[in-house]
């Protein structure tokens, strides 16, 4: 488990040991953001759900954020180049 700020974040080691290595300028605060208050969600095949949400600190970029299927622990996040804003 990852701290940050004054909440307590799951993270798979995963996250901890790839994705941030691999992607250094993702925030723990920005994945946090984006599930609590996503753009869109989607359960996967494997019951792990997507979140989707715009950071302005990226340009305003789509990130994906994927959690275990208990829709709080954090496996992966990155830009999400290919994601459409639904239209309202």
């Amino acid at each position: 488990m990852a701290y940050n700020s004054s909440v307590l974040i799951k993270t798979t080691a995963y996250f901890r040991d790839q994705v941030l290595r691999k992607r250094p300028y993702i925030q723990l605060d920005w994945c946090e953001r984006i599930v609590a208050q996503p753009v869109a969600r989607a359960l996967q095949a494997d019951g792990r759900i997507r979140f989707r949400g715009i950071v302005p600190e990226l340009g305003g970029r789509v990130l994906r954020v994927v959690t275990l299927a208990d829709g709080e622990t954090i496996h992966n996040a990155f830009p999400d180049r290919n994601f459409k804003l639904p239209v309202q």
